[in-house]
């Protein structure tokens, strides 16, 4: 029983599993929430609400409404999204105020000026099409900007974003907002995945998370059933394994033009474009059971099993074929992350292996004897990789016009990053005293100088 000075809270998921309950100190922060969610499924983040109000890991215990209620909704997001690059060509980063700072070309979605008074405190998430940016702030409600027709204007959509979203998606030119009554709503180049209208019926409730490719999307409904709509082409066609796909499926992830669904026995079902992942026949055999987690890069599939190996599939040269260091891959991955044409692995000892097209990051022989040990989180961009090691240190490879030369930020990566996003050309890395570090293509926000002074502290993503 809570005394006066304590909180009791259930954590709940979309599917009504009782997470984590009990009582919390209301002396505490919300971090507590996420440490108790966190140890129910090691390495997965999430998102709290309560009702369809954003809980941030610095929301105070005290602060949280008693007339909504004890139970806290949780909504498990994509294990590795900070490992996956974004498509947007320019960065937003959050502040710990719940502000948004943007860098980058204007032209790319970095002109947020019309709406900066919309993002100076309460933004939760940010998400990125190609040129255009959409963010989620803690009443539920929904910013845009950037290209119109790559989603930067979702007034066709307004009135069904002014509260209550939970997650936001985009494809190269769209967005798809989850709402907390399971509902989706969509907006941007209808070639991209904007028009939904053939699925409408089927995402008016019981949604829990979408994945986008660049031109199609797949959500996942809470009774494990998958629905796609979008480019044919590129996966939004999903009707040659629709028998597949009526339940049980638990993540999704893409290539360019395709989706691969893992189920919760362990099996993965793929469709879209075969020669970019789409057919996984030649995999087959590997892929029935003991699944845990897919990455995918432009054209090629890469899944990690139970017991620690990988499996891949898709365009051989971009990384659909491991053969090369097969021997590398037949346990202790951790964890995989892809660029638009190549795979890198983190082994349980902190070694990485790399494979794929070398210009794309597959070959990184020259910074072989920085990997040996030590590797924490590995990102991509479009044509590089940065890996930070457990001494905060950062160590790229790859095409330099794409971030895999840091040289003239080293002296900056030596030690204290916790965490580096990647866009197509450029990586941001923030720091342990909320700092941001950022290098490659200038114009896609290699370059921070303008905004530098309001990134010397108190970021807590980049997106």
């Amino acid at each position: 029983m809570a005394n006066n000075s304590e909180i009791y809270l259930e954590l709940v998921d979309l599917s009504s599993n009782v997470i984590a309950k009990g009582a919390w100190s209301a002396t505490l922060r919300a971090d507590c929430l996420y440490q108790s969610a966190q140890l129910r499924k090691p390495g997965r983040r999430c998102r709290l609400l309560q009702g369809t109000l954003e809980i941030t890991p610095f929301t105070p215990l005290a602060a949280l409404d008693p007339g909504l209620g004890t139970c806290i909704q949780v909504v498990w997001l994509s294990s590795f999204d900070a490992a996956r690059r974004s498509r947007s060509h320019s960065f937003a980063a959050i502040e710990e105020n719940g502000s948004v700072v943007t860098w980058g070309r204007a032209a790319y979605g970095i002109n947020s000026s019309v709406i900066a008074e919309l993002l100076t405190e309460g933004v939760v998430q940010v998400c990125g099409t190609a040129h255009a940016f959409a963010a989620i702030k803690a009443n539920g409600s929904v910013v845009t900007w950037g290209r119109a027709d790559y989603g930067g204007n979702a007034s066709a959509v307004a009135p069904l974003l002014t509260e209550g979203v939970v997650q936001v998606c985009g494809t190269a030119g769209a967005f798809a907002a989850i709402k907390a009554n399971g509902s989706v709503v969509t907006w941007g180049d209808a070639s991209s995945g904007s028009n939904a209208s053939a699925v409408a019926p089927l995402l008016t409730e019981g949604v829990v998370r979408v994945y986008g490719n660049d031109r199609s999307f797949a959500a996942i409904k809470e009774n494990g059933s998958v629905v796609t709509w979008g480019n044919a082409d590129f996966g939004g066609n999903s009707s040659e394994v629709a028998a597949l796909l009526t339940e049980g499926v638990v993540q999704v992830c893409g290539t360019a033009h395709a989706f691969a669904a893992i189920k919760e026995n362990g099996s993965v079902v793929t469709w879209g474009r075969a020669d970019s992942g789409g057919d996984s026949s030649a995999a087959a055999p590997l892929l029935t059971d003991g699944v845990v987690q897919v990455c995918g890069n432009d054209r090629s599939f890469a899944a990690t099993k139970a017991n620690g190996s990988i499996v891949t599939w898709g365009d051989a040269d971009y990384g659909g074929s491991s053969s090369e260091v097969a021997a590398l891959l037949t346990e202790g991955i951790v964890q995989v992350c892809g660029t638009a044409g190549a795979f890198a692995a983190i082994k349980a000892n902190g070694s990485l292996v790399t494979w794929g097209r070398a210009g794309y990051g597959g070959n990184s022989s020259e910074v072989a004897a920085l990997l040996t040990e030590g590797v924490v989180q590995v990102c991509g961009t479009a044509h590089a990789f940065a890996a930070i090691k457990e001494n905060g240190s950062v160590v790229t490879w790859g095409d330099a016009r794409f971030g895999g030369n840091a040289s003239e930020v080293a002296p900056l990566l030596t030690d204290g990053v916790v965490q580096v996003y990647g866009n197509d050309r450029s990586f941001a890395a923030i720091k342990a005293n909320g700092s941001v570090v950022t290098w490659g293509d200038a114009d896609y926000g290699g370059n921070s100088s303008e905004v530098a002074a309001l990134l010397t502290e108190g970021i807590v993503k980049v997106c």
